[in-house]
């Protein structure tokens, strides 16, 4: 394979707080592999202006494909042509895009209980986007495009340090509709369907890629035996999986991580179980004893 050619990507599909970064992580151990941490407004390129996130194979135009894929093959040239592995948690609303412009990709799919996801989501609607965050959301925006997450930043400061008020306008995955919700609901029914609605498409689309395709594996899994989970996924990258490798991410690993949702209010977390049942249910997570 020349420098020129751009080896197959491999993608971690996964909500918002759903351990993708520390998954990340752990795959990026392999010395072939180079992590790519979110590069959002890359795949915003066709329409940056757009109020959800929901992009479809029809946004990937001859020019966007070209785009994306010319970006992807100079982060794998700068770091020394190893394989690129990236994650974009709302790429669980655009699988179908991300396919159009990678039909060669290899996919992972992590999923984690909705209540650890729903209570971290929260506490991050609380925290504006820190300057750290925007120079590197900044750093993979084009030039032409660059007003329109100026503009979300300055809201943003508005909101939180003028205004005072308790959460940003918006964090996490913007499925369609969340606007009108936000207007009508509780933060955490919002949040709620952010979980549910991401995780629902996303196993629907990676499914409609055929047998094969796609790893899926759930956080608490991984986080609690995480050496045959591991093991399956580098196989499935084609990767090696050493014993060193295993012996370093298990180091990585705080397993102690699972009962902070814990701190909210019980009855609003029993509201909105009618949100979040069914997704919970196909997962294999079960309603905690405290919400019965």
């Amino acid at each position: 394979m020349t420098a020129t050619e751009l080896k197959p990507p491999i993608f971690l599909i996964g909500n918002y707080r759903s351990g993708t970064t520390i998954a990340q992580k752990l795959i990026g151990l392999h010395p072939d592999i180079v992590t790519w941490y979110e590069p959002r407004t890359l795949w915003l390129y066709a329409d940056p202006a757009r109020r959800h996130d929901e992009f479809v194979k029809s946004d990937a135009t001859k020019k966007v494909v070209r785009y994306i894929r010319d970006r992807f093959l100079e982060y794998q040239s700068r770091n020394g042509g190893r394989q690129v592995m990236e994650n974009t948690p709302s790429n669980v609303l655009r699988v179908p895009l991300v396919h159009e412009i990678f039909p060669e990709a290899i996919f992972l799919y992590i999923t984690r209980n909705p209540f650890s996801c729903i209570s971290s989501m929260e506490l991050k609607w609380q925290k504006p986007k820190t300057l750290k965050g925007l120079r590197r959301t900044l750093a993979v925006t084009p030039v032409t495009q660059l007003h329109y997450y100026a503009k979300d930043f300055i809201k943003q400061i508005i909101v939180k340090k003028i205004l005072r008020r308790k959460y940003t306008p918006i964090y996490g995955p913007r499925y369609k509709g969340i606007d009108r919700d936000l207007q009508e609901q509780e933060k955490l029914t919002v949040i709620a369907r952010q979980w549910a609605r991401g995780n629902q498409k996303a196993r629907e689309d990676l499914a409609r890629l055929g047998n094969g395709r796609v790893l899926s594996f759930r956080y608490e899994d991984l986080m609690q035996d995480p050496e045959p989970v591991l093991r399956r996924i580098y196989q499935h990258c084609g990767l090696d999986c050493t014993d060193e490798i295993v012996r370093t991410a298990k180091e990585m690993i705080d397993p102690g991580r699972q009962q902070k949702w814990l701190r909210l209010d019980r009855k609003e977390l029993a509201a909105i179980i009618p949100e979040i049942r069914d997704e919970m249910q196909y997962y294999r997570y079960d309603i905690p004893q405290p919400l019965q």
